[in-house]
């Protein structure tokens, strides 16, 4: 795992690869971080991130890229046995990655961020790229402030990051 990361560039290959079509929201996070934290994750990752997009499986409910963030958010700091106490600090995570969200859109609910759009729509598509980018962002914030490794965008470490 690289130990100096782009946060910006995690944000803009998550957005450019919602756009390009090569994936939905949560696919597109859970890639991008892949890629730019370069983790031996085995691809089929990815692939676990293929039911949440359209608010889940198209139900309209969680927005897809809050739960490709988690995801990923999971991936570095979820338990793999039972009763790891661990647990705690990746709620906590995953708490403050949605509360990131809803501070700038009020809700996580899918079908309230896309009302009065048409789901073919250019204007639907940006927003749910803006939303990818921005929930991109985060996790790898998170992820960098978590681990206290090195944000290469404003070439300080992540103390002077805050």
């Amino acid at each position: 795992m690289k130990k100096e990361i782009s946060i910006k560039k995690i944000k803009e290959d998550a957005e450019n690869r919602f756009r390009r079509g090569d994936f939905y929201c949560s696919e597109a996070i859970v890639s991008s971080i892949k890629d730019n934290f370069e983790l031996d994750m085995p691809d089929e990752m990815i692939a676990m991130a293929s039911g949440f997009p359209i608010g889940i499986g198209k139900s309209k409910c969680v927005c897809g890229a809050v739960s490709g963030g988690i995801l990923s958010l999971g991936y570095f700091f979820g338990r793999t046995k039972g009763g790891d106490p661990k647990v705690q600090r990746t709620l906590e995570l995953a708490n403050e990655l949605q509360d990131s969200f809803k501070k700038n859109h009020r809700v996580l609910c899918c079908k309230i961020l896309t009302k009065g759009m048409d789901m073919a729509s250019g204007e639907h598509k940006d927003q749910c790229v803006a939303f990818t980018g921005e929930v991109a962002e985060k996790a790898a914030e998170i992820v960098v402030r978590e681990l206290n490794l090195t944000n290469t965008d404003n070439g300080c470490h992540n103390e002077d990051n805050n």
